[in-house]
């Protein structure tokens, strides 16, 4: 097989997850809290052998071909995203670095960027998705209104009562590396080697971000930003369709010479 067609091949494959990750940033850019992804290439390369050639010595020193790109990586970028106000009770933004953490139904933790809260079946505050927050903050049946904090601290306004009632603490958490978590989709994501364990606190101490209760961070996907590289990938995977089809054209002259 010709060099040059499997290097446009490769080029092609690659630029096709560029535009899908594209298109998927795109989708959601009014997701909120929502982190848009990326693909980074890394170049795809063969040692060739030495080779004698005609009127030398010696043979040529072996070089490192290159045979196309590959994708290195698919992370996803965890700058923050507008944070903007919305009045309603239960929608929770971090601003700043940090993730809650979530008790999921198979007794593994998962981890979130706030959002919009709810009280699930069992009457604790939880993520969107019904999965209870840590370390699990019972929300009293006849509570009026709940009052979150910078730092975390949950209050319960209660009737007949003059004063608030504390009823619990939310945890936050922080990681080494966000980058290395392993998305689960609904805003949710999972612990990995590559993010390593993670590093409780209290919101607004040792880096971690404050809450705002009543505000919701945005997508932080900038809409110019994606159509601009999405034309760039297009491009590229144009340029890939036609050094196939020119590798193609090359191997039928050969072909047809041979006859």
């Amino acid at each position: 097989m010709s060099d040059a067609l499997y290097i446009g091949a490769t080029a092609m494959q690659a630029q096709q997850a560029h535009v899908d990750a594209i298109a998927n940033n795109l989708a959601n850019v009014t997701t909120p809290g929502f982190k848009k992804g990326r693909i980074s290439f890394a170049d795809l390369v063969v040692s060739r052998g030495s080779t004698t050639h005609a009127g030398m010595d010696s043979p040529a020193p072996l070089q490192a071909a290159g045979v196309g790109v590959r994708i290195a990586a698919a992370a996803r970028v965890f700058e923050g995203g507008e944070i903007k106000k919305t009045d309603a009770p239960l929608d929770i933004a971090i601003v700043g670095d940090g993730f809650f953490e979530l008790a999921m139904p198979d007794g593994s933790r998962a981890y979130a960027r706030g959002g919009t809260l709810k009280v699930n079946a069992d009457g604790l505050l939880a993520h969107q998705g019904g999965s209870a927050l840590k370390p699990g903050i019972a929300i009293p049946e006849d509570a009026e209104a709940l009052l979150v904090s910078a730092s975390g601290r949950v209050r319960a306004r209660l009737p007949g009562q003059a004063a608030e009632v504390d009823i619990g603490q939310l945890d936050v958490v922080r990681f080494s590396n966000p980058q290395g978590l392993v998305s689960q989709g609904a805003n949710m994501y999972r612990a990995s080697d590559a993010s390593g364990d993670p590093i409780g606190g209290r919101a607004g101490e040792d880096g971690i971000g404050t809450l705002a209760q009543g505000f919701l961070e945005g997508s932080n996907v900038k809409l110019l930003e994606e159509m601009v590289d999405l034309m760039v990938a297009q491009r590229a995977y144009e340029a890939g369709v036609k050094v196939v089809q020119a590798s193609d054209e090359m191997l039928g002259m050969i072909n047809a010479l041979r006859k």
